[in-house]
């Protein structure tokens, strides 16, 4: 894995990572609407199983490359919010926990006495929810990365009806009846989504929010979101009565 140090390094990484997929959303836009009737159908179907690949593809790549870059920055434990601490410090946190072994847990306990000077190693292999990603994992990665879920909240009945729950009818060869209106509809939504956790992350690193910052308040992320307007009168993909 390519090491991220900087800011710049960063939105690279988030550029290019985005633009293939916008690409090809596009492109499949494109073929749906100069494919005839019988085709249309076909490339709907598969449109839809496209937009989640996306979906869960940029969220996760970009939440990665996030923690990358807060890890290159090279900070000690006690200078990272906890969502980011903590990565570093499950092990010591689950041998204190753990009563069974006396010896692991004063180890562990002079390890979060003292450590928390030491320079934080986190762990990135592995470290992003590796489910399919409705709203509830969507949410978790957000916090866990120091990003508020909540202006997404809006949007979280369209990720698990609207996109999920038709993703996997069409992975079970399940029949969805949408057509090129919705599904052209359902890709604004899902674009809009993507391009927003962009933004949040850059948002976030620009403002060096990942750092720890006395008198903040430790249940709440420090919010670099700029999300707005998410609201839509209707699920994306639903046909007008």
């Amino acid at each position: 894995m390519i090491k991220i140090h900087t800011i710049g390094q960063l939105q690279s990484a988030l550029d290019n990572e985005l633009a293939w997929r916008v690409k090809e959303i596009a492109d499949l836009k494109y073929a749906i609407k100069q494919s005839k009737a019988l085709a249309e159908g076909t490339l709907i179907r598969a449109g839809v199983a496209l937009l989640y690949a996306h979906w869960e593809g940029f969220i996760k790549s970009a939440a990665t490359a996030y923690l990358n870059f807060v890890s290159c920055q090279g900070l000690n434990y006690r200078d990272l919010q906890s969502c980011f601490a903590v990565r570093g410090l499950k092990k010591h946190l689950y041998e204190l926990s753990d009563g069974r072994n006396a010896r692991l847990a004063v180890v562990a306990l002079e390890f979060l006495r003292a450590g928390m000077h030491d320079r934080a190693e986190l762990q990135i292999s592995n470290a992003i929810d590796k489910g399919n990603l409705k709203a509830e994992v969507f949410e978790n990665i957000a916090w866990s990365i120091g990003i508020s879920a909540t202006p997404y909240e809006s949007k979280f009945k369209l990720v698990d009806e609207s996109l999920l729950k038709r993703r996997n009818k069409i992975a079970h060869g399940e029949f969805v009846d949408i057509d090129g209106e919705g599904w052209r509809d359902l890709a604004g939504e899902v674009l809009l989504l993507l391009r927003q956790f962009k933004t949040d992350i850059e948002n976030a690193a620009s403002l060096s929010a990942y750092r720890a910052t006395p008198g903040l308040a430790r249940n709440e992320p420090k919010s670099a979101n700029a999300c707005t307007n998410l609201d839509s009168a209707r699920l994306p993909g639903e046909r007008r009565p």
